[in-house]
């Protein structure tokens, strides 16, 4: 691997998995990935975009897939910069900008076929409480929104939440 990860508090603080989970979970990504660049290879070989055969080219600052599945995780346990990122893996910002928008489909797509992604839309109230079977508390958590302030000064007085004091 490109960082040498030494124990299993290392392999948690890097990627929030265990050595057995990350084990699990790279078989799925793997399949994952190399199934995306075959698609692609194909696509390219159809369009007649291709200009050399697989394993051309310049070689990955990321050889192997345990690589790359280490560097997203990291990326989504710590969210750093891309410049810090980088400096990690050895990469230019641009880069890791690259590998982080290239491998996070293949991360979604294993961890959905692992069952590990939780449901975020229903087509119907049943599938909702088919989702909610068995729990006894939801916590939803929501973020401000923004709104678009009124520019007429009495309506801005209709809507003022009453949040500052000194607005009569």
């Amino acid at each position: 691997m490109v960082m040498n990860v030494r124990d299993e508090r290392q392999m948690r603080a890097l990627t929030g998995l265990s050595f057995n989970e990350f084990e699990q979970l790279l078989p799925i990504f793997t399949a994952v990935y190399e199934a995306e660049r075959q698609r692609l290879y194909e696509q390219a070989v159809q369009s007649g975009k291709r200009q050399r055969k697989p394993g051309g080219g310049r070689k990955s600052k990321l050889p192997t897939v345990a690589d790359k599945l280490l560097f997203v995780l990291n990326y989504y346990k710590e969210y750093p910069t891309f410049d810090a990122l980088g400096a990690k893996f050895d990469l230019a910002r641009s880069k890791a900008n690259e590998h982080v928008h290239e491998l996070s489909p293949h991360l979604y797509e294993a961890l959905v076929q692992m069952t590990m992604m939780p449901h975020r839309e229903f087509q119907t109230v049943k599938e909702l409480k088919q989702a909610l079977d068995g729990i006894d508390r939801i916590i939803i958590d929501a973020t401000e929104r923004a709104y678009r302030r009124p520019q007429d000064e009495q309506e801005q007085k209709a809507h003022y939440s009453g949040k500052k004091n000194d607005i009569p």
